[in-house]
């Protein structure tokens, strides 16, 4: 499976960024505003997107996977997706 989804019930980004990065990511904090949507793309490094506060909806492999606060999707290199926020979202970002 290229993709994985994992509801957790950490919200808090300090939290969020101590066990990426204890799981050897490199992390960012990101937000986008509502109406953002980012075409069909692919990253060359394995990627982790963990929702902070907000919704996003994201594509991949057929399947459309709604995340809200707590939520970890994690994608393998060169999956393809896409992503939409209609609400706006802040997410930590993680990438090995």
């Amino acid at each position: 499976m290229r993709v994985k989804l994992v509801r957790t019930d950490i919200k808090d980004g300090d939290e969020a960024r101590r066990i990426l990065e204890e799981e050897g990511f490199s992390t960012y904090l990101w937000s986008d505003s509502p109406g953002t949507y980012y075409p069909t793309h692919t990253h060359p490094d394995y990627e982790v997107r963990w929702v902070i506060e907000g919704e996003v909806v994201i594509g991949a492999e057929g399947k459309e996977y709604t995340l809200k606060p707590g939520d970890r999707i994690e994608l393998e290199p060169e999956t393809p997706h896409w992503a939409k926020t209609e609400k706006g979202v802040t997410y930590l970002c993680g990438s090995k």
